[in-house]
């Protein structure tokens, strides 16, 4: 049989496919919040941001796990990390079904997004190692199983029924738990490419930089700063800086980290985790709200929407590699945010059948977003190991937790409470709830028991209005791919002018023979431009 690294290729296979399943385990927790939180906004009296909230806690704390295992993964074993995600994954499930109120909620939650940032820091490495000459393709391929989550966990809670439980439903997140632990349990799994490569652990911590340590160490602070309640935001929300111990704290750590690695990181790749925000944004944000954002118009089938476009996108995930191969990486990622851009703008306006043909755009455009941004940052920046591949995804879910699913939240209360007093001052007053605080300021939320003494014409009147400003969210979050499309377009722009995007792999024996290079020609090496990587030339299959 081939070897792929130390592994035969029935073993890679194997262990490919149950990366897959893993995945398909975290995406499965989130669908089925995403199809409960009505239900648990109703049980536990939840405002819309405080549901944004939960959508979030379910995607920031996997940036802390994801970071955390990055960095030891390679010392503590692959194997024995994927233990820990899969007794974390246990663990939420448990809580959550015993929650008494929000925090609880909140707190099965986060044990659920650690479990999922420990898979990634895994299955991202071991997928890329295990295929180093088609890493885009085999990403995306693996990244299927995100929708495949989706699906499955859509509809199993939907045809479960409204009438069925909450508690059933978030049960359901053990049965694939259950199926990749038998499958990688005792599994032998790859060298990384970066330890393969005699690559040092300082020179990973350097291609990430101390920028891009700080931007992500700053994004976990703010999210502290709120569930510690250690201080208010300032008036500026989320560009406002912590508490100023953790400001203090931020800036010793950020100055440690540079004083170690000498480096300020990749300028690339910081612009890679800029890009993340809206990224993540516009696909996990997105898919957090739109069943809850849908259900006036779908009602119970609103579901159905967020399993279908997931399902285009498990289908087409398959095929990247073809597709990569004619267009290229960069190009895939501007044509995608385009259509996601005309997908978000039409579903905010669509009514009838029109929601499931922007929802098909919508799922065309969102396709190809987080697995080929990993290519990308795994093909241009090998060095780095699993630190900068799965720093892409910790921003990511960072973006989306933080700020994305709350942001929606946010605008949703606002524009509910902005429209209901111009259109009806007297039921407004009688319905608004007590003023509360958000890394975006402060909000007034629709009081849900107030909102039940009302009549039923006066209770029908508020509904309408809470629709009209739920869909309308999603034409907000279109400002988010164009965003994407301008950048992508000065990316492409860069990288012609220095040449053409081109993978970077690395050679097993000029990594090995730098260990007896002096540490001026070291750094010197790592300041070379994207140029010089661009320009050398091809090598033979017979020279390799």
């Amino acid at each position: 049989m081939e070897k792929l690294d130390n592994l035969t290729e029935k073993q890679a296979t194997w262990l490919f496919w149950g990366c897959f399943a893993a995945l398909t385990a975290t995406s499965v927790g989130f669908m089925v919040r995403a199809q409960i939180i009505g239900a648990l906004g109703v049980d536990f009296g939840l405002s819309e941001t405080q549901k944004g909230e939960i959508f979030g806690v379910g995607l920031w704390p996997f940036s802390i796990s994801i970071i955390f295992f990055s960095l030891v993964v390679d010392k503590i074993g692959y194997g024995l990390s994927m233990l820990i995600a899969f007794c974390l994954h246990v663990l939420s499930a448990i809580v959550t079904i015993f929650a008494d109120g929000y925090w609880m909620l909140y707190w099965g939650t986060f044990i659920l997004a650690l479990g999922n940032g420990t898979v990634e820091a895994v299955i991202n490495p071991a997928v890329a190692t295990i295929y180093p000459k088609e890493k885009t393709k085999w990403l995306n391929i693996l990244h299927a199983g995100w929708p495949a989550g989706l699906v499955l966990g859509g509809f199993l809670s939907i045809i479960m029924g409204p009438e069925v439980s909450w508690k059933w439903k978030v049960a359901l997140v053990l049965i694939p738990v259950a199926i990749y632990g038998i499958m990688l349990y005792g599994r032998e799994f790859p060298v990384q490419e970066r330890v393969k490569a005699g690559v040092s652990f300082k020179d990973m911590l350097s291609e990430a930089g101390a920028v891009g340590f700080f931007f992500i160490f700053y994004i976990i602070l703010l999210e502290i700063n709120r569930v510690a309640g250690l201080q208010p935001m300032y008036e500026s929300g989320f560009l406002s800086l912590p508490h100023i111990s953790l400001t203090a704290l931020l800036l010793l750590v950020t100055g440690a980290y540079y004083f170690y690695t000498e480096s300020l990181g990749r300028p690339v790749f910081v612009i890679l985790l800029l890009i993340m925000i809206p990224l993540a944004t516009t696909e996990l944000g997105t898919d957090s709200w739109i069943t809850d954002l849908l259900v006036p118009f779908l009602g119970d089938n609103a579901g159905w929407v967020v399993v279908y476009t997931a399902l285009i996108m498990m289908v087409l995930r398959f095929y990247a590699g073809p597709i990569v191969h004619r267009i290229s990486p960069l190009g895939l990622l501007t044509a995608s945010s385009a259509i996601a851009l005309v997908g978000l703008f039409v579903l905010s306006k669509a009514t009838g059948v029109m929601i499931f043909i922007a929802a098909t755009i919508y799922g065309l455009g969102k396709t190809f977003f987080w697995p080929t941004m990993l290519g990308v940052a795994s093909e241009r920046f090998p060095k780095g190991g699993a630190l900068t591949l799965n720093g892409i995804t910790g921003v990511g879910m960072l973006a989306a937790g933080v700020f994305g699913v709350a942001f929606l939240g946010n605008i949703q209360d606002k524009q509910i409470d902005r429209e209901l007093q111009d259109q009806n001052p007297g039921i407004h007053s009688r319905v608004m709830g007590q003023e509360k605080s958000s890394i975006f300021g402060n909000y007034k939320p629709i009081d849900q028991q107030k909102l039940q003494s009302l009549a039923s014409s006066q209770q029908d009147e508020v509904v309408s209005i809470q629709a009209s400003a739920k869909q309308g969210a999603l034409a907000t979050v279109a400002i988010f791919p164009a965003i994407m499309l301008l950048s992508y377009i000065g990316l492409m722009l860069y990288f012609r002018s220095i040449g053409g995007y081109k993978a970077i792999h690395l050679d097993e024996e000029e990594s090995l023979s730098n260990d007896s290079k002096s540490k001026h020609q070291r750094m010197d090496e790592e300041l070379k431009s994207d140029r010089d990587y661009i320009n050398e030339p091809e090598k033979t299959e017979e020279e390799e």
